[in-house]
């Protein structure tokens, strides 16, 4: 059953009832007019923000009428050193994909950051509906939406929701095991996991599935965190940490890595150590990137398919703003990318 949230939304009546003073003294509080106390003016604002009232006359706006555009909100960008991250194109394919879509669905798309920081205009919140790629644990975003009474689906789950289920699969218990199947395949005896830090499902699901598969197959788990943020030099030092592990207990033959950026650097600093690849260690990256096609030898790598993910979510979301609370959220199935860095023949 899908989580149907409160569509009422907050009003100037409301405010002003709740801070206890009248509609003309909120307006003027919110606009910066008028005179009016300071005191009184940080209350009415308090207040506005608890009540997640937002003075912008389209925003405030019954949500009867169609504003014929959507939101996407990107978490993954809105904890990384850029919203532009050199070499990973995936976040821009997905964006590009995504405005098509809603163009041809007769809707404008726009791209939001975090929409629960001070910073964002009230114009950010003025859609028909939201789409959330890669929420958080427990995410603010998700609980701001649902406040506002704002129609939203979610790519990936939120690891501390059960009761939000507007969510798209994206497939990433079955990539983890494609990996680690394709490197039993090549020969693999030891594999180690590099995941990210962000509390997202992609972390959080991909360690789980690691770590079933590791009990099944006999072998003591191999994982590291590495923060997102890190890039390149984030996967050399967790090389550095495995090259000073080496000696107590063997080096991974190979290693899989979620980020792209992770896996190059990784990759890289094996190399100056000695290392082949994919001779003395395989590295899969689970999600393909300009560094991963680009390294020496290039990466293997799960495809994330961001166009067919954009197209899918987009579909799924104007569904909700429809009135379609019943179908199902789409599963995406994503694709392995094959290289040189995997490129070891069966022992």
């Amino acid at each position: 059953m899908s989580f149907l949230p409160e569509r009422r939304r907050v009003t100037i009546h409301d405010v002003a009832r709740e801070a206890g003073v009248s509609i003309t003294t909120v307006s003027h509080s919110l606009n910066g007019k008028g005179v009016v106390a300071a005191a009184t003016r940080q209350r009415v604002l308090d207040t506005a923000e608890r009540l997640g009232y937002s003075a912008d006359a389209i925003a405030r706006g019954l949500r009867s009428n169609r504003l014929g555009v959507l939101g996407l909100v990107i978490r993954p960008l809105d904890t990384l050193d850029s919203y532009q991250p050199a070499g990973v194109d995936y976040f821009v394919r997905f964006a590009g994909a995504a405005a098509v879509e809603a163009l041809d669905r007769g809707f404008g798309l726009m791209l939001v950051r975090d929409p629960t920081t001070k910073n964002v205009p009230g114009i950010a919140l003025a859609v028909d509906g939201f789409i959330i790629s890669d929420p958080t644990g427990n995410d603010p975003v998700i609980d701001l939406l649902l406040r506002r009474g704002i129609p939203l689906v979610t790519v990936g789950r939120d690891v501390q929701r059960d009761d939000f289920t507007d969510w798209l699969s994206v497939g990433t218990d079955a990539d983890t095991r494609m990996v680690l199947n394709h490197l039993i395949e090549r020969g693999a005896r030891t594999v180690a996991l590099v995941v990210g830090t962000d509390t997202n499902a992609w972390n959080a699901d991909s360690e789980r599935t690691y770590r079933a598969w590791a009990a099944a197959h006999g072998q003591e788990p191999v994982v590291y965190h590495q923060d997102e943020t890190d890039g390149e030099p984030g996967g050399q030092e967790i090389a550095e940490q495995m090259l000073a592990e080496a000696a107590n207990q063997g080096l991974p033959d190979s290693v899989y890595c979620l980020t792209g950026r992770h896996a190059a650097g990784l990759q890289r600093r094996l190399q100056q150590a000695g290392y082949k690849v994919p001779t003395d260690v395989m590295i899969v990256a689970g999600s393909d990137s300009e560094q991963t096609r680009n390294s020496t030898p290039p990466i293997t790598s799960i495809d994330l398919i961001p166009e067919i993910t954009a197209k899918a979510a987009v579909d799924f979301l104007l569904r909700r703003v429809e009135g379609d609370m019943e179908s199902s959220p789409p599963v995406i199935d994503n694709v392995l990318r094959i290289r040189q860095s995997t490129n070891r023949a069966p022992a």
